[in-house]
C-alpha cells in the first residue's frame, strides 16, 4: 500500500502544477494538519482513495469550512483495508484561548478518554498527530514542543508508524524527516512524504 503523508505547507507539485494522474498510484492520503481546506478537497477529488486528516493548531477555519470529501480522524480509530489508524490533532497550548491547542495534562486526559477505542481494536498501526512526541523531532520552544503523552502511546501500543507535522523541515538542519522510537518509524510529513506500507496482517473492521 502506497501512502502519501502531507502537512503544514501545500505541495506545488500536487496543487499549483498538478498534472492528471499524479495521484493514481496512491492508496491512502493522510494529512497531519495545518493545510488549507481547499487543498485537501482538491487532492481527494483527483485521488482514487480516501483522505484522512487531523487538525493542526492553525486549522480553525475547518470549524466553518471543513475539507469536503475528507474524513477527520481526531479521537477516532479509522480502519482502512485492515490498517488501524488513530488521530490526535492539535499542538501544545501557547495561546490560552485558541482552538486545537492543549496543555500536556489536557492532551493526556484526551488520550485516556480515547484509549477504550484503541483497546477495542486491539491496538493501532498508524498514529497520526499534528505535534510530534516530546524528544522525537520536536523543538524546545513551547509552540513547537512535543507531547510526552504521545511517547506513552508509542510505548504501549507500538504502532508501526507515527505521522506528524508542525515542525517544518526548513526550520533548520536538526529537523529530521524520519526518526525511530522502538519499533515505530516516525515521519515528519512536512509538505509531502510517500512511503510503502505492508497491510498484512489485517485486522477485522467490526
Amino acid at each position: 500500500m502506497k501512502i502519501l503523508a502531507i502537512a503544514d505547507e501545500p505541495s506545488k507539485y500536487l496543487w499549483d502544477f498538478y498534472k492528471k494522474g499524479r495521484l493514481d498510484d496512491i492508496d491512502l492520503i493522510i494529512s497531519a494538519g495545518d493545510l488549507p481546506s481547499e487543498y485537501l478537497s482538491f487532492l481527494v477529488t483527483f485521488a482514487k482513495c480516501p483522505l484522512l486528516y487531523v487538525t493542526g493548531n492553525h486549522d480553525t477555519k475547518y470549524i466553518k469550512n471543513p475539507p469536503e470529501g475528507c474524513v477527520c480522524i481526531d479521537d477516532k480509530v479509522y480502519v482502512h483495508e485492515g490498517i488501524r489508524i488513530f488521530g490526535a490533532g492539535g499542538s501544545m497550548r501557547y495561546n490560552p484561548y485558541a482552538e486545537y491547542q492543549y496543555t500536556e495534562n489536557e492532551m493526556r486526559a484526551r488520550l485516556i478518554k480515547d484509549s477504550p477505542k484503541i483497546l477495542r481494536r486491539k491496538g493501532i498501526d498508524i498514529f497520526v498527530t499534528h505535534a510530534p512526541a516530546r524528544g522525537m523531532g520536536d523543538m524546545d520552544d513551547l509552540p513547537h514542543r512535543g507531547f510526552e503523552c504521545f511517547n506513552t502511546v508509542l510505548d504501549k501500543f507500538k504502532p508501526k508508524y507515527m505521522i506528524h507535522g508542525h515542525v517544518h523541515m526548513n526550520y533548520g538542519r536538526k529537523v529530521k524527516r524520519v526518526t525511530e522510537r522502538g519499533d515505530t518509524r516516525i515521519i515528519n510529513a512536512f509538505e509531502k512524504y510517500t512511503f510503502e506500507y505492508d497491510p498484512k496482517p489485517k485486522h477485522k473492521d467490526d
